[in-house]
């Protein structure tokens, strides 16, 4: 089987992602809302906590607890989930499909406010890499040949201006001439993801 006759859900067929933080005072875990360039809501990204860690969480680092990160169409169909276990510095990052099957990996590399993810896919071949600068919120996305591939920034237009609350927001981009299915898949799970995994580090 082809890469092209490979099944890719609906919400993997965007090229344009805006990621829009829904605030929740009195929750530990986060809840992003997603758009696609016609200001249209086409997701939903939720920080799954368990109630025992949420009582750990006051007392230990939560940069060593593990996450389980889920994004949801509106059907509230299951798209892509992404797991770390326990760690104290830097463990795997596993991207696994609705199936629950392993479509790829992140793993991370920072240096002061300019992290480093490089994105393998389920045989551990590097398929890309998000650098870019934290603080700026300015990272670009390059294939494994470093041909770039996409951007993930906050400038955005148009309906969109009108869409984001005062919240953390972020816009991802995916040339639209990248066609490696399942590759495009793990890459944009990781860039829309991008600010909860940063986040779990602090």
């Amino acid at each position: 089987m082809s890469e092209q006759s490979l099944f890719i859900p609906k919400f993997f067929e965007n090229n344009d992602y805006f990621i829009d933080e829904k605030v929740n005072y009195f929750k530990f875990g986060n809840t992003y809302n997603i758009f696609d360039k016609k200001g249209e809501q086409v997701g939903v990204i939720n920080q799954k906590v368990t109630g025992w860690h949420k009582i750990l969480r006051l007392f230990l680092n939560k940069a060593m607890f593990p996450f389980l990160l889920e994004v949801h169409n509106m059907d509230d169909d299951l798209q892509v989930s992404i797991k770390r276990g326990w760690t104290f510095w830097m463990s795997k990052i596993v991207i696994v499909d609705s199936n629950d099957k392993t479509i790829g990996t992140i793993k991370q590399k920072f240096k002061f406010f300019k992290p480093t993810f490089i994105i393998e896919n389920a045989v551990g071949k590097t398929i890309a890499r998000i650098t870019g600068d934290w603080k700026a919120w300015d990272f670009k996305i390059n294939d494994a040949n470093e041909k770039p591939i996409g951007t993930i920034n906050k400038k955005w237009g148009g309906v969109m201006k009108e869409v984001f609350t005062r919240a953390d927001k972020y816009y991802v981009a995916i040339n639209s001439d990248y066609t490696e299915i399942t590759n495009k898949m793990t890459i944009i799970s990781c860039a829309i993801t991008i600010d909860m995994v940063l986040k779990n580090n602090k």
